[in-house]
């Protein structure tokens, strides 16, 4: 009986080392590749031009001889200006895959200025997330220049959302809005990577949940049911730092990436812009 053990117990060991050695592999491939895993940026030369329809600006900010922060800026619909919506996209690619978002927001009135993060586009230099929050500063002080704190509306979609309400938390403004936020990365990344200990692997924190229950502006978020990017039941806990009269709008069979398609996502921020 002993030695029927001996063969079974070695064998258990065996699948045990290789359990491990893979854990182990996988959780080194993540930290190095996790840019590539998390984040799908698309460079473009200086010298691209875009094929926007609408009337914009664009604009190259450089902060120092590394890094570069490209501006596009979509100008209003109407003759007269009320404000300035910052718009901080997602991980996909660069501006010109949200630029079609702009006419949400110039219709009722509002600019939008979009500006890619470092590596994404037109924008130079190593993507960090005080690089991140830097170039989200850089581009609130471009808007001051020109519009009141009362007039610049922070808008932050999926990625972006962390940016913005850090923006939010920092510089005062007219408002705040989330389209499919996470309560922070390193929670979004839990869910992905469940056996593995993010909050030492993830370099991104982005805790949207700190900054939220610091900020005086009104907030309102949206997010749709059937995300299965970033799971409504993540960014659901972020009700727990919103004020009492700030808004969280439940889109009812919406996807990560199709709220606008549904009219009362469109009814609810032609509210918040109408004013």
């Amino acid at each position: 009986m002993t030695e029927l053990r001996k063969p079974r117990r070695k064998k258990w060991l065996r699948w045990l080392n290789i359990i491990l050695v893979v854990y182990l592999l996988t959780g080194i491939a993540i930290y190095f590749f996790q840019d590539q895993l998390f984040l799908r940026p698309q460079k473009l030369s200086p010298g691209t031009k875009y094929a926007f329809t609408m009337p914009h600006r664009e604009t190259d900010v450089q902060l120092d001889k590394e890094y570069s922060m490209n501006v596009v800026q979509f100008l209003s619909t109407p003759d007269s200006t009320k404000g300035v919506v910052l718009y901080f996209h997602g991980n996909m690619k660069n501006i010109g895959r949200y630029a079609e978002y702009a006419g949400l927001f110039t219709h009722n009135g509002y600019e939008v200025w979009m500006a890619d993060y470092p590596g994404f586009g037109k924008s130079t230099g190593r993507l960090t997330e005080q690089k991140m929050y830097d170039y989200a500063e850089q581009l609130y002080l471009m808007a001051a220049s020109r519009f009141k704190a009362g007039n610049i509306v922070i808008y932050g979609k999926s990625l972006g959302t962390g940016v913005a309400a850090w923006l939010a938390a920092k510089k005062s403004c007219e408002q705040l809005i989330l389209e499919t936020p996470y309560y922070s990365f390193h929670s979004l990344a839990a869910h992905y990577l469940p056996v593995y200990p993010v909050s030492k692997l993830i370099r991104l924190e982005l805790p949207v949940y700190k900054y939220i229950s610091i900020i005086n502006a009104p907030v309102t978020i949206f997010h749709g049911t059937k995300d299965n990017v970033i799971p409504y039941n993540n960014a659901k806990k972020l009700k727990e730092g919103l004020k009492a009269s700030d808004h969280f709008f439940t889109i009812e069979n919406g996807a990560h990436n199709n709220l606008a398609d549904f009219p009362v996502f469109r009814q609810k921020l032609d509210s918040l812009l109408t004013h």
